[in-house]
């Protein structure tokens, strides 16, 4: 399957999995969420790694340890996010992440005593998807769902975090069906405490079949997106990759009625834009020593 095919399905399936999370979340806490979804996945690999030759067995146990706090700190405030928001409005913040890299790079450049220049128009990337942000968020959130749009920020920061700190596992030599395997266990862990506090909800038919779409949709996912990032240009990856949103605004205006103004389009629009120009400009070296 080529990349461009590959990476329109498992922008599907994510988009998918937001809608089944938000459906979900009106049954379970998030913590129930992260927990089913890191269970899912975890069995998964476990099962599909041995028979494709692999092995779980790391010497990178801190540095798994670290992404995977990050990471399902992420996920869990993204998981929030969605029982919260429109799903299109919750999906493209989560898509920032791209932009909060280009602005840690910025900002590093600009503390008192680094050494190096940046690119101006990186600066103009960073700068338009914070408009974006406006954007989406003014029209399309009332007061009481302010904490909701907090949460889906901050998720954008920690995800961008947790993306380099895969990098640096991928350097290192970890296959990324283990870099999941380990995200997976900190959901598993992370979630079990949580429900420590919010305790276990009864299942039926529907909340199962949520769960396991949850879980099964994100490793699925994930597993085509690594492999079209493995075959296909970054740049072209990048691009198509957005058409979660595109995904998610449907389902949403479909399953819930969701509204969409012209400038929450806009908005999305601007930090579609925004995250192009800046995984362009920083695979080009915007940044200089």
């Amino acid at each position: 399957m080529p990349a461009p095919l590959l990476i329109l399905c498992a922008s599907l399936c994510f988009a998918t999995m937001g809608l089944c999370i938000k459906l979900a979340s009106a049954q379970y806490a998030t913590a129930e969420i992260v927990f089913y979804r890191g269970l899912v996945g975890a069995v998964a690999i476990a099962v599909m790694a041995p028979l494709r030759g692999g092995t779980l067995r790391t010497r990178l146990l801190a540095q798994h340890g670290k992404r995977s706090l990050t990471g399902v700190c992420a996920l869990s405030l993204w998981f929030h996010a969605l029982a919260g928001l429109p799903l299109a409005t919750a999906m493209t913040l989560n898509y920032m992440s791209s932009v909060w890299m280009a602005a840690f790079l910025v900002l590093g450049v600009l503390l008192p005593g680094a050494k190096g220049r940046v690119d101006a128009r990186l600066v103009a990337a960073v700068l338009a998807g914070f408009a974006g942000v406006v954007l989406v968020l003014q029209p399309t959130i009332t007061r009481e769902q302010l904490g909701y749009g907090l949460a889906g920020l901050v998720s954008g920061v920690l995800a961008a975090s947790a993306y380099l700190q895969v990098q640096a596992l991928g350097r290192a030599g970890e296959p990324e069906y283990r870099v999941v395997f380990y995200f997976s266990l900190g959901g598993m862990a992370a979630g079990a405490l949580g429900m420590a506090f919010t305790g276990l909800h009864a299942h039926d038919a529907r909340g199962l079949v949520l769960l396991l779409a949850t879980g099964t949709l994100a490793t699925l996912g994930q597993m085509l997106m690594t492999r079209a990032y493995a075959i296909g240009r970054t740049l072209s990856n990048a691009s198509l990759q957005y058409s979660g949103i595109v995904f998610s605004v449907v389902l949403g205006t479909l399953v819930f009625g969701d509204p969409l103004t012209l400038t929450a389009l806009a908005g999305i629009a601007l930090i579609v834009a925004a995250g192009l120009a800046a995984t362009w400009l920083r695979s080009r070296g915007a940044v200089a020593g």
